[in-house]
């Protein structure tokens, strides 16, 4: 399974940037999907998590309220939709995936995760 996150970028404290991971045709198909992200100098966190089949997600408690996370009608690529960005958002950001059979849990823990995006990179400038 081959991941491609994109959307990163340079934005102004309070505004908004759509991030994409996109997967090989169907290779989403039965996998769980996190985004994470890396400040300098931090490890690597959750930032939110979906289930195959959306029912189930996870916001880590800094972002929750601004970002959403969803999958195009396909399901071949996800979204993390960032609003109301703050300067301690600034990381890059990796999307990583994870088979799950039933299609139901999300997964917080980058160690659960099987496949990884190449990250990009977001700028929220004060």
């Amino acid at each position: 399974v081959q991941l491609q996150a994109s959307g990163g970028g340079l934005v102004q404290a309070g505004g908004s940037l759509r991030l994409s991971c996109e997967a090989s045709r169907r290779a989403f198909s039965n996998h769980a999907v996190g985004w994470f992200r890396q400040a300098p100098g931090k490890e690597r966190e959750i930032v939110a998590a979906r289930s195959w089949t959306g029912r189930s997600t996870y916001f880590a408690d800094s972002v929750k309220g601004r970002f959403t996370i969803s999958a195009a009608g396909t399901k071949n690529t996800v979204y993390l939709q960032m609003n109301s960005l703050k300067p301690e958002d600034t990381a890059v950001y990796y999307c990583a995936a994870r088979w799950d059979l039933g299609g139901h849990r999300f997964y917080t823990d980058r160690m659960e995760y099987t496949y990884w995006g190449q990250g990009t990179l977001v700028t929220v400038s004060s």
